[in-house]
This record gives structure tokens, C-alpha cells and sequence, in this order.
């Protein structure tokens, strides 16, 4: 059976208006399990509402281009530079927060724990990302 004109098989299952309305649920549900172990249910209801919430903007954002971009069945050439930049911005300010962190553990005479570990997650993810990039070029 056909999907959206498309041949099944062309792993159109991914680019499905529902793939990240049901991700926004799933991971609400399992923030909500999460912080009910951790003796916080109704932090954890809180964060279940606002997952499930973005979802179904997600799902019923009918024909908005924004809301298609996102979820993934609105996607082209120019959504995947958007996409890209957008994960680099939020990669650069992730990575900026790891560093000054550990400044300001180690400037506490702490050991930089966590931050020693993500900041070296993160050089390690781009260096890898460098070999791949280049060995694909």
C-alpha cells in the first residue's frame, strides 16, 4: 500500500505525521515514570502535560509549513539546512554551557564531574563526525 503517493519501502515510516506526536508522548510518559521514582509525581504529571501538549501541536498543526518541518513529513532541501543549523546553534550552546560549567566546578576546587565527561563526549562525537565527514567527501 502506497503512503502519500509514495512506494512503500522508501522508509516513508520515519517522515509519518505521527512519529513525533507519539516520541513527544512516550518521552513525557517516561519523564512522568522517572520522576515518580524519584518521589516527584507531580513534577513528573507537569512534564507528561507539556510533552503530550507539544505533540498534539505537532499532530494537529494541520498545514502550518513550520509545523510540517518539524514533525518530519513536511521535509525538503531547504527544511534539512534549517535542521542543520538549528542543531548546530543548539550543539554550540550546549557545548558552551559544558565548558563553563567545568570552569566554574573546578573553580569550586571540584573535580568538573559531569562536565569532564560530557565535554569529552562532545569532542569525541566531533572529531568522529570530522573523520566520517571527510572519509564520505
Amino acid at each position: 500500500m502506497a503512503d502519500q503517493g509514495k512506494p512503500a519501502g522508501d522508509g516513508a515510516w520515519w517522515r509519518s505525521k505521527w512519529l513525533q506526536p507519539a516520541l513527544s508522548v512516550a518521552l513525557g510518559a517516561g519523564l512522568w515514570i522517572a520522576s515518580w521514582a524519584g518521589g516527584h509525581p507531580g513534577a513528573g504529571a507537569f512534564m507528561f502535560a507539556v510533552m503530550t501538549a507539544f505533540g498534539a501541536l505537532l499532530l494537529l498543526g494541520g498545514r502550518s509549513e513550520s509545523v510540517r518541518g518539524m514533525r518530519g513529513d513536511g521535509r525538503d532541501e531547504r527544511w534539512a539546512m534549517i535542521d542543520t543549523r538549528a542543531t548546530a546553534l543548539a550543539g554550540l550552546v550546549v557545548i558552551t554551557a559544558i565548558i563553563i560549567g567545568f570552569f566554574v566546578e573546578i573553580a569550586h576546587g571540584r573535580s568538573g564531574a559531569p562536565y569532564t565527561w560530557l565535554g569529552a563526549l562532545a569532542g569525541i562525537a566531533y572529531l568522529a563526525g570530522l573523520v566520517i565527514g571527510r572519509w564520505r567527501s
